[in-house]
């Protein structure tokens, strides 16, 4: 089992910016230890928007001191980078093959005049784990909690 977590950007990254998260994520989750323990970690980054760390619960589990230095990591790449990553009001959808984050109040915008509609693909990242991330991640706005928001 994986205990995974998902941070959104606003924006896309550059080629750049892709490469230097991957550069410094790596290296910290190399050696991202729990209690002096390595924990089995990896980073991925998917659509040039979605940064995604997990660890394998199978070995040894994640404390809360090892997931604030994560945390802390984050923090510092948006500084240096000028990106956020931890703005929840920004929602992200699909239309097509395009991958598109707006602010909330356009998403209401944009369902209110159909434009978004029950069968628009959104993210849900608020999955916590490597199955979810195969089957609840990425599903139509109907069968999601923005559907309960924003009913």
């Amino acid at each position: 089992m994986e205990r995974i977590w998902i941070y959104q950007a606003a924006k896309s990254f550059s080629e750049g910016e892709e490469a230097r998260i991957l550069n410094k994520l790596e290296a910290f989750t190399d050696q991202w230890k729990a209690h002096k323990e390595k924990l089995t970690a990896r980073v991925e980054i998917r659509y040039h928007l979605f940064i995604i760390i997990s660890v394998d619960l199978s070995q040894v589990l994640p404390s809360g001191c090892s997931i604030d230095k994560s945390v802390h990591l984050l923090k510092e790449l948006e500084s240096e980078l000028n990106i956020s990553l931890f703005d929840r009001m920004q929602i992200a959808y699909r239309r097509g093959d395009d991958i598109h984050v707006v602010p909330r109040a356009t998403f209401e915008q944009l369902l209110a005049t159909g434009r978004i509609n029950e069968d628009t693909m959104v993210f849900n990242n608020l999955v916590d784990n490597g199955e979810d991330l195969k089957t609840k991640w990425e599903v139509p706005f109907k069968d999601s909690w923005h559907a309960r928001v924003f009913a």
